[in-house]
């Protein structure tokens, strides 16, 4: 892997980082459907960092959903109970941001940002021995 492909998926995933301060940002305020959004957007950065690394790419979000899921889950290398977190917040993102009258109270969210958090981290460790891999 270059060092430029190395570079932007670490960038993603300080992006990732930053999206999940900005989820618990806007917990704070209780702005409920905007936190589900930047919980989404915390995972999909920190999946976008692993399939840049593995040289894969997507205009859609659904399809880098497909590929993580291929490439990641299904051969065991994510969990599939962390992946679950992922996969659910891109339904409940579709629902903020799409459905009138979506509405999302701090039960039903607050849950989610320790357990978004917990799957940017894993991301990011498998990400960092990806990497570790290439400089050897």
């Amino acid at each position: 892997m270059s060092d430029e492909t190395a570079a932007l998926a670490r960038h993603r995933v300080a992006r990732a980082r930053e999206s999940l301060e900005d989820a618990r940002v806007l917990a704070s305020a209780e702005r409920w459907g905007a936190c589900i959004g930047r919980l989404y957007y915390a995972c999909f950065h920190a999946v976008s960092a692993l399939l840049v690394a593995r040289g894969l790419s997507t205009s859609k979000h659904s399809g880098a959903r497909s590929l993580f899921n291929r490439h990641f889950v299904k051969s065991g290398i994510i969990a599939k109970e962390k992946a679950s977190v992922y996969n659910d917040l891109f339904l409940r993102r579709q629902e903020a941001d799409y459905l009138d009258y979506a509405l999302f109270d701090e039960g039903r969210v607050r849950p989610w940002i320790p357990a978004a958090s917990d799957f940017v981290e894993a991301v990011a460790s498998v990400l960092e021995d990806e990497l570790a891999q290439t400089d050897r």
